[in-house]
């Protein structure tokens, strides 16, 4: 086979997330696995930090530093922690979040932003991060999909999957009392074409069906319990289907998660957070991808979260890494 028939690896670049927390522990175990041998994998992360990590894990493992990918002198090496360094601003002990540390998980944020829009990674992969120190740090912070829409001027779509089930949602991280105001006509129509537009894209699917969630529960009993139905779902809904979109709803959430619905459907749109997630993760925790749609790149996620409590110890588990960065590698394909 002649070199220029030769295809390049894909490249993924990795934040290993809070640094307190089990992002470290679980990029650990990535120089074991023989799943990704036809990808690179970069972790973004304080070089002490996983040498220190790999003692109280007591792991034996070996380090490749990159501080240009793809540079003259750049080598992935295989079988190695292949690492890009970044610096913590302050020391860390597993299990015990410091304020102090919060610009360096936004700074790993930049740099995998910065290295997907320059074309030397193809797909971002993150860990897990603790909003709460973020906050308490005085960085505004609701989530890594709202930080990534601001740095790209985009309006992405936060939807999560396992091999089974795809649930997206009309609205992320917002209290109860503000999601009605949150869902507009024009909001759920991008939303949903956004969706519809992945799923054809990067999912293969060439008519995707999607169902569509009531808002209230009973999807609103006909006026009866809440009108955001009435006024701004289903015209969307009509809207969108005289465009060829296939839609069905909108349907009460209690329902629409039953086989009946499931089993022909593409994915699922839920309209806030709670009232899908909890579904699929019920089903699939710990095999479920937070997919960002919308985004100029790639991205995808771990679907826990910090797990201060396992830091350490070797108990956590990084099955969510790997379907994570199987999926980034599915879609980068």
């Amino acid at each position: 086979m002649a070199t220029s028939d030769i295809k390049p690896k894909i490249k993924i670049v990795i934040t290993s997330g809070e640094p307190a927390g089990i992002g470290p522990d679980i990029c650990l175990a990535l120089p074991a696995s023989s799943t990704f041998a036809d990808a690179e994998l970069y972790v973004i992360a304080d070089p002490e930090l996983i040498s220190q990590r790999a003692d109280q894990l007591g792991t034996d493992i070996q380090v490749q530093i990159h501080k240009d990918i793809g540079g003259p002198s750049d080598h992935y090496q295989a079988g190695s922690l292949n690492i890009i360094p970044l610096t913590l601003s302050a020391k860390c002990q597993a299990g015990s979040l410091d304020p102090d540390n919060s610009d360096y998980v936004l700074k790993m944020l930049d740099l995998a932003h910065d290295l997907c829009l320059q074309k030397k990674v193809n797909a971002m992969v993150t860990g897990p991060v603790q909003k709460s120190i973020i906050n308490q740090a005085g960085f505004a912070f609701t989530g890594h999909t709202e930080y990534l829409a601001d740095k790209t001027d985009s309006t992405p779509v936060m939807m999560l999957a396992t091999k089974s089930l795809r649930v997206a949602l009309a609205t992320t991280h917002l209290p109860l009392k503000d999601i009605s105001d949150a869902i507009t006509r024009e909001s759920l129509s991008d939303v949903l074409i956004t969706l519809d537009k992945f799923l054809k894209q990067q999912a293969g699917i060439q008519k995707p069906k999607i169902l569509v969630c009531g808002l209230n529960p009973h999807a609103g009993e006909d006026g009866n319990l809440g009108d955001e139905e009435i006024n701004t779902i289903t015209p969307v809904i009509e809207k969108l289907k005289q465009q060829d979109m296939d839609l069905v709803g909108p349907l009460p959430a209690d329902t629409l998660f039953t086989p009946k619905y499931l089993e022909h459907a593409d994915a699922v749109l839920a309209m806030y957070h709670d009232q899908g997630l909890p579904v699929l993760k019920y089903s699939g925790f710990g095999k479920a991808v937070n997919i960002t749609l919308g985004l100029p790149f790639i991205r995808t996620s771990v679907d826990h979260g910090t797990a201060l409590d396992l830091a350490g110890t070797g108990k956590a588990s990084d099955s969510s890494l790997h379907e994570a960065i199987k999926m980034a590698i599915e879609y980068c394909s």
